[in-house]
């Protein structure tokens, strides 16, 4: 356990992010919050505090319970961070992956494979 440690760094380490690059971007861009402030990447933690992440369509949160430096293994991370992202969040997520997967009406939109070979044949293409 470290004494500080910079956001960007806690991030990674965590597996919220997959670089440290990454992480440094997000926090330039404004996208991750401290107790509702903007924080810089050099930004330093102190255990107990929220973070929020902000993954467009959700906004993440994240406590945290120790400071670490270096990354570590997935089933590790809960003695890290606690996720208390609030439940409305979540459904945001599933509400989006259900929307994505969506029937075609037969007819509509582009021609499928089969169907452009056989416009190709009427045409007399082939």
């Amino acid at each position: 356990m470290e004494d500080q440690v910079r956001i960007d760094k806690w991030l990674w380490a965590v597996r919220v992010f997959k670089t440290r690059s990454i992480a440094t971007d997000a926090c330039k861009k404004g996208r991750v919050t401290i107790d509702g402030q903007s924080a810089k990447p050099s930004r330093t933690l102190k255990p107990g505090e929220v973070v929020k992440v902000r993954k467009n369509p959700v906004t993440y949160s994240y406590k945290v319970k120790q400071l670490i430096g270096k990354r570590v293994g997935a089933k590790l991370v809960p003695e890290y961070m606690e996720d208390v992202t609030p439940a409305s969040e979540l459904e945001i997520l599933e509400m989006q992956k259900n929307m994505s997967w969506f029937e075609r009406e037969r007819g509509t939109g582009r021609p499928t494979k089969k169907e452009r070979r056989d416009i190709d044949r009427l045409k007399g293409d082939w």
